[in-house]
């Protein structure tokens, strides 16, 4: 079966970097907005209540300038209102070490963490039809039985027979 060839769509990226803050705390709000559309996203993160989040929402939009203004710079036919989160990662930045006091002239060791914060837009393709799955036909009627011998099997697969009961004596 041969691919359709589909035009690459141009994906358009902001970065934040160096963010004083922990990948793990970075992820729970891009989380929210990875897949969505654009204006959507940015209403969510509007609405967050976490400390990362105004600067996701100054990378995302800055994002969607970036599509706006290299859209109009070679000339390419992007729609701003079709674009969507395409993705959403926060990267391991550079750890400062640093020292707490500790009882009996003792110092405890701790790492302060940062994260690069990259966002990427794309515009959303329309919808096309999902490829079939791909059955062997055959013209012969013992090749057609095969062929449903072989789903039906993987129809039976995925399910699990009931368990069986002891019959119990009464006494």
């Amino acid at each position: 079966m041969q691919k359709a060839i589909t035009p690459k769509t141009p994906e358009f990226r902001a970065e934040a970097r160096f963010q004083r803050v922990s990948p793990q705390k970075a992820k729970l709000v891009l989380d929210l907005i990875k897949g969505k559309r654009v204006e959507a996203a940015i209403n969510t993160v509007a609405f967050t209540h976490k400390r990362i989040a105004p600067v996701v929402e100054k990378v995302l939009r800055s994002a969607v300038q970036n599509a706006q203004h290299l859209s109009d710079e070679r000339g390419l036919d992007v729609d701003v209102d079709n674009l969507y989160v395409k993705a959403a990662v926060a990267n391991e930045g550079p750890r400062m070490k640093r020292i707490r006091p500790a009882p009996m002239g003792r110092a405890f060791r701790y790492q302060r963490r940062i994260a690069h914060l990259v966002i990427t837009v794309a515009e959303k393709q329309a919808a096309t039809a999902p490829e079939q799955e791909a059955v062997p036909v055959e013209t012969s009627s013992a090749g057609r039985s095969a062929a449903k011998k072989a789903r039906a099997k993987k129809a039976v697969a995925g399910k699990k027979a009931p368990a069986k009961k002891k019959a119990t004596a009464a006494k």
